[in-house]
């Protein structure tokens, strides 16, 4: 039986292509780059895998063979325990408009990375920040952003506009988030994977696991909006649901990391010290609890949580997960990320990790408020007015339903259960009312809007049987 390839030799060698790209590279200059001497024939055999698993791409024969990463991949992972910064590399490319400080920024982190200074964790970019004090967003432009995101009925409860587009919230934000991952799953491919549980032929597991994964961690910000803050209950869970199932240690979800990591295609050093890392975590969610303003706040979790990569890995889903925590409580109208290139998003990024400079993902983050702002308008004017009283009821309306179809009820036992529960818990004025509503949910419900309820496929396929 052949001996396995270690990973981090397949890494190495991913890293080093990835430092040239979007140029070709050698053997011989592979052979040169990487720290541990590999005789030919071993290199090869690992190159000849990385091609296999279409993580490189071979041009040419012979001595003019030369690699390359994928167009869907500029950086890849170097090491286990490492971070993934990905993107898309394409020969037009998309960028949003941003300020002169900003193109000074892209310009500078796309330099060759031999020409850029190594730097580590500067705990000062976070003393410096002081809440209600100092901000990365202006006065003007927080007030443009409060007129664009804040619907008619703003002042519903927390949770009430996310509630309201949670369908096509679900499908957006996970796919957008998965896909600056260097997930390649389509859009239309994701929403049969959430609506449906189907996962794409020929795609990676773990694709589909980053997508579900996400999935849970919004209906975690939607269903307890009126829970969830700037807190470690939120944030450690954020990533334990982000993080199931995709890291090497399983007992490392959800909790601070205490290893060393470092980040491919960048030469910023995160800290290693675990009990400075959750300083700084605390440090990091106390001033963002202490920040009024939403955008700011939203702005600032972005930011911190990924610069300071408290996990071992999922650091930057989680920032933009979280950045969305102040916006559904207040409802506001949510950051999916609809349309951000993925080189913008990642090159705002590296200006925080290696400057410690913030206007590039600054105009990322506000084009990208705009571009989800005009998408959940068109939504919501799609959708009409709510139904208030599905509103006040919507936790105890879900509940009935996804307990008729786990335990398999048929239509005379909903029917009663139903009625029940309404009795139990509703003043007589509502009971009526109730009952109507639940049933025509039951008589509603399909493979597409199953999610809403929490209910897998499985489960709905068997009780559908009996239904019926």
């Amino acid at each position: 039986m052949p001996k396995k390839i270690p990973a981090e030799e397949l890494n190495a060698i991913l890293a080093l292509v990835g430092n040239h790209h979007p140029n070709p590279v050698q053997v011989r200059t592979i052979r040169d780059g990487l720290a541990d001497e590999l005789p030919p024939r071993m290199l090869q055999r690992r190159l000849a895998l990385l091609v296999d698993q279409r993580r490189l791409t071979a041009e040419g024969r012979g001595k003019g063979r030369r690699y390359r990463l994928p167009p869907n991949h500029f950086v890849m992972q170097a090491r286990p325990g490492q971070f993934e910064i990905s993107g898309q590399a394409v020969g037009l490319e998309i960028y949003p408009p941003v300020s002169p400080e900003a193109l000074a920024i892209k310009e500078a982190v796309r330099a060759p990375i031999q020409h850029r200074q190594p730097v580590s964790y500067q705990r000062a970019f976070l003393e410096r920040y002081r809440p209600n004090q100092t901000f990365y967003l202006t006065e003007e432009t927080r007030q443009r952003l409060v007129e664009m995101g804040r619907p008619p009925d703003a002042e519903r409860p927390a949770g009430t506009y996310a509630r309201r587009i949670y369908n096509r919230l679900l499908i957006d934000l996970s796919w957008n988030s998965s896909r600056l991952e260097g997930n390649t799953y389509s859009l239309l491919e994701t929403e049969r994977l959430l609506e449906l549980g189907e996962a794409a032929e020929g795609k990676d597991a773990l694709e589909a696991q980053m997508i579900l994964n996400h999935k849970a961690a919004i209906e975690l910000l939607v269903e307890q909006a009126d829970e969830i803050g700037f807190n470690h209950y939120t944030i450690l869970n954020l990533h334990g649901l982000l993080a199931d199932n995709l890291l090497a240690d399983p007992l490392a979800g959800g909790r601070l990391r205490t290893i060393g990591v470092g980040i491919a295609g960048t030469l910023y050093y995160p800290l290693d010290v675990p009990q400075l890392i959750e300083e700084c975590f605390r440090q990091v969610l106390d001033t963002a609890a202490a920040i009024a303003d939403p955008f700011e706040q939203a702005f600032f979790a972005l930011v911190h949580l990924a610069y300071l990569q408290p996990f071992e890995d999922v650091n930057k889903r989680v920032s933009r997960l979280a950045a969305n925590i102040p916006l559904i409580r207040q409802n506001l109208c949510p950051l999916s990320f609809v349309d951000v290139p993925e080189r913008a998003y990642i090159d705002g990024v590296l200006g925080v990790y290696e400057m410690n400079r913030i206007e590039l993902l600054r105009d990322v983050f506000i084009w990208a408020y705009q571009r989800s702002c005009a998408r959940y308008s068109a939504v919501r004017q799609s959708l009409g007015e709510p139904d208030r009283f599905r509103l006040r009821y919507r936790a105890l309306i879900a509940e009935m339903v996804a307990k008729v179809v786990r335990d398999r009820l048929d239509k005379k036992a909903a029917t009663a259960l139903i009625r029940q529960g309404a009795a139990e818990q509703l003043p007589a004025e509502d009971q009526g009312r109730f009952v109507e509503v639940a049933e025509t949910e039951l008589m509603s419900l399909h493979e597409g809007n199953i999610a809403r309820y929490r209910l897998r496929p499985a489960e709905y396929q068997v009780w559908r049987q009996g239904w019926h």
